[in-house]
């Protein structure tokens, strides 16, 4: 390989030597602590291929834990990796393999500065795919990157497992939201654990029962369960049984997304016991034609309504006394959760005195299920927390399996979805070097 002469340039005072080529090759190929010796463009593999060898502080590293340790023997053979591409052209970094005897892991290959371990591509190209992955669909980060989606997928595991590395997604958490969102077809379900504080996600894991939250649990530690204070969820028993259970200290708020959602699914079924009886007790179709096309204007908040909803909603108050008073049972009801704090405890109250003697069983039978979870419907309206952001993440989860036509295990979704909405997601190589030059040119 040849060696670099340096490269001169021009300023005020005339000619003179200045950078070198192999800093020039350093930057270019987006590697730190390594020594390029020489580079060559290989004509049967279209690519620049350069050779390269750590610096003198960053040689007989454990590749796992780093550490320094006793050269073992040289290695099988010099290896390649791919860089990030120079314009059009692949590039690739060579390299021998040496292996280290480290105190802990045993015979390892050593650590290499330019390349996570057991990687096949430098930590720059890693970085930028890991990016492109969290903000591209599938196909374009295939077709940019020349690479198979499987490959995107080990490269994403990687990435996020050195950002966990780095810093513990479970360290400080004080106020966490806990949801199941589906996956797959056939009841696959991944269970998500959200900080409220920072907005990420933090933990998630494929199941939908105590065994999987409860190793949740496990890897937060005694110290951690101790230290949350506020858990918000649904209505799931397994849910609270697990965070009584674990979480002394904290207290279970309950999602007042869901308490609503009971009523419409109340309001419902009293729609439909209505229409049913009107089709088939009476053999009257048009009016069960009108009460089946009332379905969106019993369930759209008042403000909301068209001005056709508003004259359906007015004949069935006029026609169906029953169907109207469980009409406006929902909406009291989603009024106590909008005003929050003591005012919106005692409407609550108001609202279990009433739905309790409604004589409407979907009702009476909701208010039973009310009371089962009042305090920590009450927590939640005190708190005013609630898992909206939970449902945003689950959201955004589904998003990344579309855009990425389904994924073949869950593990892969999961580190897609901590790179993604997680906080693990890399910046792309070479901005922070940029950003400090323009601060200090602004400067």
């Amino acid at each position: 390989m040849p060696t670099f002469p340096a490269l001169r340039r021009l300023d005020r005072r005339g000619w003179r030597s200045g950078v070198r080529f192999a800093k020039v090759w350093q930057r270019l190929l987006g590697v730190e602590r390594t020594v390029v010796e020489g580079v060559i463009f290989d004509e049967d593999a279209g690519a620049i291929i350069a050779s390269v060898r750590p610096s003198k502080g960053a040689t007989r590293r454990c590749g796992l834990c780093g550490r320094r340790c006793p050269w073992e023997d040289r290695g099988e053979a010099r290896r390649r990796w791919r860089a990030l591409d120079l314009g059009a052209i692949p590039a690739y970094l060579e390299a021998d393999a040496p292996r280290v005897r480290c105190v802990e892991h045993g015979v390892i290959v050593a650590q290499v500065p330019w390349a996570r371990h057991r990687a096949r591509h430098t930590t720059a190209f890693e970085d930028q795919c890991a990016w492109l992955a969290a903000h591209c669909s599938r196909s374009a980060v295939e077709e940019l990157l020349r690479i198979a989606w499987r490959t995107v997928g080990a490269i994403v595991t990687r990435v996020v497992a050195d950002a966990h590395a780095r810093h513990d997604p479970l360290e400080g958490l004080v106020r966490i939201g806990i949801d199941e969102v589906a996956y797959k077809k056939g009841h696959r379900y991944l269970i998500v654990v959200v900080d409220h504080d920072s907005g990420r996600l933090v933990w998630a894991a494929p199941g939908r029962d105590k065994k999987t939250l409860n190793l949740f649990f496990d890897a937060l530690g005694k110290s951690g369960c101790a230290r949350l204070r506020e858990v918000s969820a649904d209505g799931a028993e397994w849910i609270a049984d697990v965070v009584h259970s674990r979480c002394l200290n904290a207290r279970l708020v309950m999602d007042a997304f869901h308490v609503v959602q009971w009523a419409t699914d109340a309001l419902d079924e009293v729609r439909r016991d209505v229409w049913n009886a009107a089709r088939r007790e009476y053999g009257d179709k048009v009016l069960a034609d009108r009460l089946k096309g009332c379905r969106y204007a019993l369930w759209k908040n008042p403000e909301h309504l068209t001005k056709r909803q508003r004259g359906k909603l007015a004949w069935v108050a006029y026609t169906n006394a029953r169907l109207y008073r469980s009409y406006l049972l929902k909406e009291e009801l989603r009024l106590a959760i909008r005003l929050k704090g003591e005012e919106g405890i005692r409407l609550l109250a108001h609202w279990l005195n009433w739905a309790s003697h409604c004589r409407i069983g979907a009702f009476v039978e909701l208010a039973r299920k009310i009371r089962r979870h009042r305090q920590p419907i009450e927590d939640a309206l005190r708190s005013g927390t609630s898992n909206a952001l939970v449902e945003s993440t689950n959201t955004k989860i589904r998003v990344l399996t579309r855009v990425a036509f389904g994924f073949r295990s869950p593990d892969a979704l999961i580190a897609m979805a901590m790179l993604a909405v997680g906080g693990c997601c890399p910046e792309l190589p070479g901005r922070q070097t940029q950003l400090r030059l323009e601060l200090g040119a602004a400067a």
